[in-house]
């Protein structure tokens, strides 16, 4: 237990030096010299907080109520500010190494002996323990509040950009989040609906010069550079070209069908938009396709093996542009094989891919609505 003479020196030092402008010069000084995110703030914010932590610790050597508001107030404040959680521990470290330095000199001063000083300087040291202790519960306790707001903030704008029945977000809300309304912003939307996975994709992807939050229940965002997925279990991500941020709503439902269709096919990694298109477009008339797959393919079977394996090679020869070689490479089959179920094919439906539209029929457009037959049975035949 400590005697009386040693509290009375303890109290007497710590009094001084919260009383001492010259200390509190010292303490800041050194904080600010070994933290340069402490330095970018003004000085006087500085003084204001190791003033007041001074003067609580010498009523804390007092045996008072162990009030740290002062500390969980340097905390928060940091936090704000936006100085990073070691930033701040480098300032204060080199701050308290600053207090117990200028302690030992005044106790020196006025004749106090070493084993009185060493005393002076456990309470002290303690005390500094405990301030570092509030200081980062309260740091950490204000940094996560500042995010869920930051990320509502996020949300808020993202729905007003993206979701066609939302108001469109103000100038200075725009600003708030960090995008520029004279730029250009690529639309983006991935298959990530886990909050957890979706903050750790949202980590990645902040880099890109952009905001990202949940939108309809899945990590979507806009950016000005387009995104490149992690290598380890990449997620399905759809980005449109970019465009001015009033037209973002009408790119988001795009690329949300995109990434629907993107999705039943198994697909990973990053998708442009365009690169979806046709799928896309053809997607929204269901009807349409089973027509096509009824009038062309009707006479298959889906639960038949053989002809499961025919609209394969046929999807995969048309996928690959018509070359044999390519699709039998593909498919680990000869080139004959290939040839012998397109052949097959034709004989049992209404799909000849050796024969040559006459002139009243594009190429295309035929080669189009047969591989629309095609995807549309195989689809159906894997569902029954």
């Amino acid at each position: 237990m400590r005697d009386k003479r040693t509290t009375t020196i303890a109290l007497r030092v710590m009094a001084a030096m919260a009383a001492d402008d010259g200390v509190v010069t010292r303490v800041v000084g050194a904080a600010r010299g070994n933290s340069p995110e402490v330095a970018r703030l003004p000085e006087a914010e500085n003084r204001r907080h190791i003033a007041t932590l001074l003067t609580a610790g010498a009523a804390h050597l007092r045996g008072g109520d162990g009030d740290f508001s002062a500390a969980r107030a340097l905390g928060a404040d940091r936090a704000a500010q936006g100085v990073s959680i070691a930033g701040l521990l480098r300032g204060v470290h080199a701050g308290r190494a600053e207090v117990i330095r200028a302690g030992v000199e005044f106790a020196r001063a006025t004749g106090v002996d070493d084993s009185t000083i060493l005393d002076f300087i456990v309470d002290v040291d303690s005390y500094v323990a405990t301030v570092e202790r509030h200081i980062i519960s309260s740091y950490h306790t204000a940094e996560l509040r500042l995010s869920r707001t930051a990320r509502d903030l996020n949300t808020q704008v993202l729905r007003g950009l993206l979701v066609p029945d939302g108001a469109f977000p103000d100038s200075a809300q725009l600003s708030r989040v960090g995008l520029r309304t004279g730029s250009r912003y690529h639309c983006v939307v991935s298959d990530v609906t886990d909050p957890s996975r979706a903050r750790s994709l949202e980590q990645r992807l902040q880099a890109l010069d952009g905001v990202f939050g949940l939108v309809e229940g899945r990590l979507a965002g806009v950016s000005l550079r387009p995104p490149c997925p992690p290598e380890d279990d990449p997620p399905l991500l759809v980005i449109s070209p970019a465009t001015p941020l009033t037209s973002l709503r009408r790119r988001y439902p795009l690329c949300a069908k995109a990434l629907a269709v993107a999705s039943s096919r198994g697909a990973r990694g990053v998708h442009p938009l365009t690169d979806l298109a046709a799928e896309t477009a053809l997607a929204a008339h269901p009807e349409l396709a089973d027509t096509l797959a009824d009038e062309f393919l009707g006479t298959l079977d889906p639960k038949s093996a053989f002809h499961h394996e025919l609209v394969v090679t046929a999807l995969c020869y048309l996928d690959h542009g018509r070359r044999i070689g390519i699709a039998a490479a593909v498919l680990h089959v000869h080139p004959n094989t290939v040839r012998y179920r397109l052949d097959r094919l034709a004989e049992l439906a209404d799909v000849d891919l050796h024969e040559v539209p006459d002139d009243r029929h594009s190429h295309v457009l035929s080669t189009v609505r047969t591989w629309w037959a095609l995807r549309t049975w195989i689809d159906r035949a894997r569902g029954t």
